[in-house]
């Protein structure tokens, strides 16, 4: 891998990784589209690629910074929590981001070997973009069905609710499934409205991806060189950028689009790359 690929990839995990159009399906097909011989079948790939998620997670806790700084306060500090009614809102949103880690982590510590081959298939990650895409449209729709459904606040749900999202996250592991998308589906499904979903799904995030990497780093050494921990840098650095950015940009949209059809066009775009990524690469 050169500089120039671990940055063009790095760039794509930041962009993708929190839009709903999955982050590790783009690191599968891309290198293939890209004529780049077949470096995503190297054993130090994925430990690359997820390595590139510490980049995010530190977006993502410069991004929620404040937030997160209150989640821990009101979890380290109970009797707080009970005396102050904000506090205690965070404290609540605490244990359902608990409650919605453990799916996660407990499938991708049970099935990570046999998931693991999946990341040497780009044809198989163009079809789960695709299923992808139909998952996203599907809900927009069935929301839209539900026109009399009201639309409930993150302080309000249930600890079974957030056990159940963090289900929805577990499904990501698939590549092609796209973590922020499916977890915001669950989101929707809940109850939430898009941006509340978001909100949930980019906290929710944090902890699975941040601790996925750093998992992965050993690996990295292992299977990788000097070099190979240049490239995981660089391409971290620029995955951290444009995280952040995609960050900024995805919550001002969900909050601009609330009532609106807000995840259709990410759908229609899955639909689009993953077909092409199929028929180019079937």
């Amino acid at each position: 891998m050169t500089t120039l690929q671990a940055l063009v990839i790095g760039a794509t995990q930041g962009l993708t990784e929190l839009a709903p159009i999955s982050s590790l399906g783009h690191g599968v097909i891309l290198p293939a589209l890209l004529g780049w011989g077949e470096i995503e079948k190297d054993p130090s790939y994925l430990p690359f690629m997820v390595s590139l998620h510490l980049g995010t997670t530190a977006a993502l806790l410069l991004y929620f910074h404040r937030e997160w700084r209150e989640l821990l306060t009101a979890f380290l500090f109970p009797g707080r929590a009970r005396r102050d009614p904000e506090l205690g809102d965070a404290r609540h949103v605490f244990l359902l981001l608990l409650a919605g880690t453990i799916p996660a982590g407990l499938i991708g510590l049970l099935l990570e070997k046999k998931i693991r081959h999946l990341f040497s298939v780009p044809s198989l990650a163009a079809v789960f973009l695709l299923v992808n895409g139909g998952v996203l449209i599907l809900a927009e729709i069935l929301r839209r069905w539900s026109t009399g459904r009201v639309t409930r606040e993150l302080r309000s749900l249930g600890y079974l609710r957030g056990f159940v999202i963090g289900i929805f996250q577990a499904v990501a592991l698939l590549p092609g499934i796209s973590r922020s998308g499916i977890t915001m589906v669950g989101g929707l499904w809940s109850g939430l409205g898009h941006e509340e979903a978001a909100r949930f799904s980019f906290l929710l995030s944090t902890p699975i991806i941040g601790a996925a990497g750093v998992l992965e780093i050993p690996k990295l050494m292992r299977f990788g060189s000097p070099g190979a921990m240049r490239l995981a840098l660089a391409g971290g650095t620029m995955a951290f950028a444009t995280a952040w950015l995609t960050t900024y940009l995805l919550m001002h949209y969900f909050r601009k689009f609330e009532a609106n059809q807000a995840l259709a066009p990410f759908g229609l775009y899955c639909l689009v790359a993953g077909g092409l990524s199929w028929l180019f690469l079937g």
